[in-house]
């Protein structure tokens, strides 16, 4: 597996949390500026519009995306700093600042834990196992795409969509290796399988997650948006699925040992993911404490593997040394991970936060619930969540708090979450695949599929609408 595949699997929180504390920003910072309609304003929007551009066309600039995103995002920073300072309000954007800092320094060690994590079940060759297996079987590279759409579909909700989609591209890239058609048309799959799958829970997004603490929908009624999701994922899956090959992989079939410890560090990650949840949950500290204390096992459990290591004569030909103690090593597995895409996440985080400070964010949502109307507009959230990210589109709704029944906010909720896949960099499994399947799955071969994709987007809506409102009594004002 690709030493990318791991890294991206804890992007998934990456973008989450940092944005919602400019959901918070407003209070914590005192006087907010309009500058919406400044020059400090269309400049920053002007210097958004450019980085994405770059990003969008990185296959052929081969510019690493997160270059011109965190360029953009120190330029809009400055602007706002300067005009509030040249208004006498010098603290302001500092405290704002800080408070995304904050919030993402919580998240990047909850990243650093999981992607340890992941970096060591890829050392161990768990995924090389699997990957194995699924040759065994004789599986055709359409059953292939079949069998991991479908997985990531039924995953998402309980590990978040972003995770699935790292650890199902791992899986898609080992086993369609040589092939990079199977791999990019894999990639858009799980993209939109993860996505659509974390719609119908509190835990498959950050978004729903975020609903669901506001208290605008019981735990329960995430459910409804079950069959609202399948069929969003279902249409461009039967579209994609005709584009795959039915032939079966090329791949001599091999014995792949897994190494000692494996599954028990798969029985460790499974364990720390629930620590967090239960942190989080009953103990009500934030999650990423919870995820260090799983990694602080693992380091346990690796000076284990070290004290009672017992040289395997395939490690010499394998690592060019004797024993795999070295090849085991956290640390070297964090150096590996993808900077690129973490750092894009960083960039993305503040340009966007900046916007949102400056007030277009707001401005957008007033505009779209009062002149349109909660269907209508939670319809273009989904449309913006494809362009902008689907974190600062809800933290903005959220904030507005419009008037709506459960069903609408039920609405917003499921187009939030999916309307990402209709763009490689309308979510964060997207952006993290981009990084993970460098050169595979690109921004361009995902467009060419967009427009099934969004049959896919407006099928849910209309199925969400028909079939949860004649549920009489279930929803409420």
């Amino acid at each position: 597996m690709s030493p990318k595949i791991r890294n991206i699997f804890y992007l998934s929180l990456l973008i989450l949390q940092p944005l919602a504390a400019f959901a918070e920003s407003g209070n914590a910072t005192g006087e907010r500026l309009d500058l919406t309609t400044s020059w400090v304003g269309i400049t920053s929007v002007v210097l958004f519009v450019l980085a994405y551009a770059l990003v969008a066309v990185e296959e052929f600039t081969h510019l690493r995306k997160s270059k011109p995103v965190i360029l953009a995002a120190g330029l809009i920073w400055a602007l706002i700093g300067l005009t509030y300072a040249q208004n006498g309000i010098e603290h302001a954007a500092e405290e704002a600042v800080r408070e995304f800092l904050i919030e993402f320094s919580e998240l990047f060690l909850f990243l650093l834990a999981a992607m340890t994590y992941v970096n060591s079940m890829s050392e161990r060759r768990v995924f090389e196992g699997l990957r194995s297996w699924l040759v065994s079987r004789g599986f055709g590279y359409r059953k292939l795409f079949l069998i991991t759409g479908i997985i990531s579909f039924f995953l998402s909700p309980v590990i978040d969509n972003l995770t699935t989609a790292l650890v199902m591209c791992a899986v898609v890239m080992a086993v369609g290796k040589g092939n990079d058609r199977f791999i990019g048309l894999g990639c858009i799959n799980i993209v939109v399988a993860a996505n659509a799958g974390g719609a119908y829970s509190p835990f498959g997004d950050i978004t729903t997650l975020m609903v669901w603490q506001a208290g605008h929908i019981e735990f329960s009624k995430f459910l409804f948006l079950f069959i609202p999701s399948a069929v969003n994922y279902a249409i461009p899956a039967a579209a994609l699925c005709f584009a795959v090959s039915n032939e079966v992989p090329n791949v001599p079939e091999e014995s792949v040992r897994i190494k000692r410890g494996a599954f028990f560090i798969v029985c460790l990650f499974v364990l720390t993911i629930v620590t967090a949840i239960s942190f989080h949950n009953f103990l009500h500290l934030p999650p990423f404490l919870g995820m260090m204390t799983g990694l602080g096992l693992l380091k346990l459990y690796g000076y284990y593997l070290k004290i009672t290591h017992k040289p395997h004569p395939q490690d010499e030909a394998e690592y060019g040394q004797v024993g795999d103690v070295a090849a085991f090593d956290s640390f070297r597995a964090v150096a590996r991970a993808e900077w690129d895409t973490l750092l894009f996440f960083f960039g993305v985080i503040m340009c966007v936060g900046g916007l949102g400070f400056i007030g277009y964010l707001t401005l957008i949502s007033e505009c779209m619930y009062t002149e349109l109307g909660p269907t209508i507009a939670n319809s273009l959230v989904g449309v913006l969540s494809a362009i902008v990210d689907n974190i600062p589109v809800m933290v903005a709704v959220l904030q507005m708090e419009p008037a709506m029944d459960e069903l609408q906010w039920l609405l917003v909720t499921f187009t939030a979450g999916v309307g990402g896949s209709m763009l490689s960099i309308g979510s964060a499994a997207g952006v993290a695949l981009m990084g993970q399947a460098h050169g595979k799955y690109t921004f361009f071969g995902h467009l060419k599929w967009t427009p099934v994709i969004a049959a896919g987007y407006i099928a849910g809506i209309y199925v969400h609408l028909w079939v949860n409102s004649r549920l009489e009594g279930v929803f409420v004002g």
